[in-house]
């Protein structure tokens, strides 16, 4: 429908604006420096939405499974699964498991509060953790390539190219003008014009893979079993 009347449609994630995101995109498609992607690591998440103090409105939906889908598998199991489709430009898993947990069934009771998420790519696995049982809020992404490693947030970037070598640290500034927040970003698309590149972090394509990975996921872990995307959407 937005494509047929012209409507500018993103997604939004906090995740999609810190620099470091994008200074890792940058190397990998670039220098590679760290070589070929092998293995993706996301821990997302929180002490939980009560602990954090949301409000009653947002709880009531945040916990619903029909509402909202899911607990903190939905919630921030959408990081990892935005970020890995951006970085393997579009290509679907092969496969997801994926195993979830109540560990807090008193102030959780309809919902998961836990989960892992594993998704199989021909060269690379991807390991999705989101939570609302973590110390401390975080989004985290930690990237291991075929010679080095990267690890980032919102506040740092480090990299390490060899084993011999030590690590290299970025510090991350504000990405461009127009390009360092959702509603910058917005309002050049509606002024500007023009589109988002299939797949990048806010366009249709990815967050269309997103859902789907989160709806393999949650039936994995209904069922016990590794879902192939063949099976459960009947197309390679």
């Amino acid at each position: 429908s937005a494509n047929k009347h012209k409507i500018q449609l993103m997604t939004n994630y906090e995740t999609t604006w810190y620099a470091s995101t994008h200074h890792a995109y940058n190397l990998i498609k670039g220098q590679q420096p760290i070589g070929d992607i092998r293995r993706m690591i996301f821990y997302t998440g929180h002490q939980g939405p009560i602990e954090i103090g949301c409000n009653q409105e947002f709880l009531d939906w945040l916990t619903d499974p029909v509402l909202n889908g899911g607990g903190a598998l939905t919630d921030f199991g959408c990081y990892g699964a935005n970020l890995t489709t951006w970085f393997m430009q579009g290509e679907k898993p092969i496969s997801v498991s994926c195993i979830t947990q109540q560990i807090k069934p008193e102030m959780y009771p309809k919902v998961d509060d836990e989960a892992t998420i594993l998704l199989k790519y021909p060269n690379a696995e991807i390991v999705i953790q989101p939570s609302w049982n973590w110390p401390y809020g975080r989004k985290d992404m930690e990237i291991y390539g075929k010679t080095g490693y990267m690890v980032c947030n919102s506040a740092k970037f480090e990299m390490q190219v060899s084993e011999t070598e030590g690590l290299i640290n970025y510090k991350p500034s504000l990405l461009p003008l127009g390009q360092h927040d959702p509603f910058a970003f917005f309002t050049k698309l509606i002024k500007e014009g023009g589109s988002m590149e299939e797949f990048s972090l806010s366009s249709v394509e990815n967050n269309k893979m997103v859902v789907q990975i989160l709806e393999m996921a949650k039936y994995a872990a209904k069922t016990g079993k590794t879902i192939t995307w063949k099976e459960y959407y009947g197309e390679d």
